[in-house]
């Protein structure tokens, strides 16, 4: 066999045998297709079979909601018959009350027109009257209006002036017997003696021979003494004394001190005065510690810085009105607490701000300006409350004191310079304030002249007659009070007496 033959063979088998797989191949896709027919018509059936039951059920569902709204749709239906009677039943008593309104309205018509006919009738018969009266009475109603205010303002003045009186009477009573209790309460708890201090101190010496040695040759020791305590030293013909002179008693204390030492030790000389002085300055300086210290201790007041309480015991060394101002402070700040006690106020700021409302005083030879204010700065200094910087700022009325505390710290500071024998002044002080409180009486309307009395306690104010009437004295005494207690300062009391006197003269022939 050749090999054409061969491929021939081969060809030819190959072919045979691709028909038969193509054959066999249709026969199964024959067989699964008509396998997949029927399945997909069993699927169809079955759909069909759910279709028909979905559909009966929704239409099932569509008659029920149907019945549900026809139901529903019934309620709302008898709802709306209801309503729509109630609406009648409504619009018929509308109409009745707008019939009844209309009427009760033609009524209140002719009813108005009634009234306006009898008010013009009155207002006539009015007129007529007035018309009538002020024949009568010679007097027009203008005229008639004016004497009755004025009656009625006469009337009114007298009241009130009455009103005044009373009024004044009772809170004088009143206040007058409170404030005693209270003040005399105070004071009894402090009775502190009076003692006033004067600008000089008496050195009592061994010898008049030692007034040559203080002296020394050409004055050297007295010039040296002079120079190293800023004292002046005066030596006259007194006998087995001396006088040092100085406003300020921290010097002169030194002074005396050093003066002492120098007589007792018996060397007198530049050199030796310089180191007396020196030494008995610290000397003081420790003492004036100590004294801030028991004066703090003494008064209960605690927390003070230390520079603070060295400015406090320098106020040993202070007067006022010839008055120890340490010693005076802790009495402002004894009074103060028992005040403050008295009246519900913080105790321990009117405490301290008795005890520290002066403490201006302790510098006020060296920095400018009142002592309140230069307290006021220091303590601010020493970061104090506010509430008791502002108890001395107020103390003496140069700010208007706001709180309770530095009403009573001013008051206690009032009692305690205006005790008896505490305070001195000159005569010309005296009669300057006595002629201001005249002047100030005599600028009123209506005043004659005045007369300050009883050093100054009373003051006797004369009016004219003529000017000012009875009741109009009442006002005019009480305006004139108010107004010395505004502008004018002074201690207790000022009792007030206006005196009007009317004089009639005549002949008998």
């Amino acid at each position: 066999m050749d090999i054409l033959t061969l491929v021939i063979a081969v060809i030819l088998a190959g072919g045979v045998g691709a028909t038969i797989g193509y054959l066999a191949k249709k026969s199964t896709l024959k067989q699964t297709t008509e396998s997949e027919e029927k399945q997909a018509a069993q699927v169809l059936t079955e759909a069909n079979s759910k279709a028909k039951e979905i559909l009966l059920e929704a239409k099932n569902e569509a008659l029920r909601t149907l019945d549900q709204y026809k139901a529903e749709e019934e309620k709302k239906r008898q709802q709306l018959d209801k309503i729509e009677a109630r609406l009648l039943d409504k619009e018929d008593t509308l109409e009745k009350k707008i019939v009844a309104s209309d009427q009760l309205r033609s009524e209140l018509m002719e009813k108005a027109e009634k009234i306006k006919q009898l008010r013009t009738e009155a207002d006539q018969s009015l007129d007529l009257q007035k018309k009538e009266l002020e024949k009568i009475a010679g007097l027009t109603r203008d005229e008639a209006k004016q004497k009755l205010l004025k009656e009625v303002e006469d009337a009114s003045r007298k009241e009130m002036a009455e009103t005044i009186s009373r009024a004044e009477e009772l809170m004088k009573k009143e206040s007058k017997e409170k404030a005693k209790f209270i003040i005399a309460d105070a004071i009894q708890k402090y009775a502190a003696e009076v003692a006033t201090e004067s600008t000089a101190t008496v050195v009592t010496l061994p010898g008049d021979d030692m007034k040559g040695r203080i002296i020394g040759k050409e004055g050297r020791n007295v010039m040296a003494f002079e120079q190293a305590t800023g004292i002046d030293v005066i030596i006259d013909d007194t006998p087995g004394s001396i006088v040092i002179s100085g406003f300020d008693l921290v010097r002169r204390y030194v002074a005396k001190i050093s003066l002492e030492k120098l007589l007792m030790d018996g060397r007198i000389h530049p050199a030796r005065i310089e180191e007396v002085v020196a030494k008995t300055q610290e000397e003081v300086n420790v003492m004036i510690k100590d004294l801030g210290e028991k004066a703090a201790y003494d008064t209960g007041v605690a927390g003070l810085p230390l520079n603070l309480i060295k400015l406090l015991g320098r106020l040993k060394f202070r007067t006022s009105h010839g008055q120890n101002v340490l010693k005076h402070s802790m009495e402002v700040a004894f009074l103060a607490t028992s005040l403050a006690g008295e009246l519900g106020a913080d105790s321990e700021i009117c405490k301290k701000g008795g005890l520290l409302h002066d403490i201006g005083k302790s510098t006020d030879h060296e920095i400018q300006g009142h002592h309140s204010t230069i307290g006021r700065d220091i303590l601010k200094k020493f970061n104090i409350q506010e509430e008791v910087i502002h108890c001395v700022e107020a103390h003496e009325g140069d700010v208007e004191p706001k709180t309770l505390e530095a009403m009573i710290v001013s008051a206690a500071n009032a009692i305690a310079n205006a005790r008896p024998g505490v305070q001195k002044d000159n005569l010309e002080n005296f009669v300057k304030r006595m002629e201001e409180m005249e002047n100030m009486c005599n600028a009123f309307e209506g005043v004659k002249s005045t007369f300050a009395v009883q050093a100054g306690s009373e003051v006797r104010v004369f009016v004219k007659p003529e000017v000012v009437d009875d009741y109009a004295a009442v006002k005019l005494s009480h305006d004139i009070a108010r107004k010395i207690e505004k502008d004018m300062q002074y201690s207790g009391q000022v009792k007030l007496h206006l005196i009007r006197e009317t004089r009639a003269e005549d002949l008998a022939k």
